[in-house]
């Protein structure tokens, strides 16, 4: 090899190279938080049912299309289990195409379940605002937390939900809620979603009717919410299995 190619494949090599996020986006159409309720209520099988619903809706044409379709046509997505305490167990991960959402998915099915505890939902919120909502590795558009669950704070926190929530919906981010309708709180858990949990722009509810279900809620509110779909209105929305957003 003459001379002067073999310095400059020397130069090339030495080079640094710029971290793969920057060098594919800039900015991202949406930040999404999967906050998961893994409290004590949640069995290995309902903690199964879950990590796969939320796999297959992510394996879905149409959320990946959603995901894709956007002006940036990229997101970030990041996944918190939460019961006595939040635990980061898939930290901020770009997603830019459908092979990226498939391994994410991947990803999803193969966690271990990080605790079982009580219900600490408003621990669960904090940590999100604090630590995870401020440490976003490119800007985006939309920030939106997605928590599940089948139960009702009750840890006697000392700040209820309704301040953080009331906090992250001052500062522009989307409180989503997904309540699982089974066990004690099966009759209430929607009503105390809508009235304590979401918040901010055209935030909504997707109730699941049992763990079984959530597969099918999980899928219909990532199409929702990674849309961006219009007219979802106040923080009152339901969305029902084959209704359109209305208002109560």
């Amino acid at each position: 090899m003459p001379r002067r190619a073999l310095l400059w494949l020397l130069a090339l090599l030495a080079a640094p190279v710029a971290p793969v996020a920057a060098q594919r986006t800039e900015q991202v159409d949406l930040a999404l938080v999967l906050a998961v309720d893994v409290s004590e209520s949640v069995d290995a099988a309902r903690f199964t049912l879950q990590m796969d619903g939320i796999a297959a809706a992510l394996e879905a044409r149409e959320v990946q299309a959603s995901i894709l379709s956007g002006p940036h046509q990229s997101m970030l997505i990041a996944l918190v289990q939460w019961s006595n305490r939040p635990a980061l167990s898939l930290p901020w991960t770009l997603l830019t195409s459908a092979e990226d959402v498939r391994r994410f998915a991947a990803r999803v099915r193969r966690l271990r379940r990080a605790s079982n505890g009580f219900t600490c939902m408003s621990a669960a919120l904090r940590n999100i605002a604090d630590k995870l909502l401020t440490q976003l590795p490119v800007p985006a558009e939309r920030s939106v937390v997605d928590v599940s669950g089948d139960g009702q704070e009750n840890c006697n926190p000392p700040e209820v939900v309704d301040r953080v929530r009331d906090e992250l919906a001052g500062a522009g981010v989307t409180v989503n809620g997904l309540p699982i309708l089974e066990g004690n709180e099966a009759a209430t858990l929607e009503a105390w979603y809508q009235d304590h949990l979401i918040g901010g722009p055209n935030a909504f509810l997707v109730p699941a009717e049992s763990f079984d279900d959530f597969d099918r809620a999980i899928r219909r509110k990532f199409v929702t919410e990674i849309s961006a779909l219009p007219g979802m209105g106040a923080p009152a929305t339901r969305l029902a299995s084959g209704r359109q957003p209305s208002s109560p």
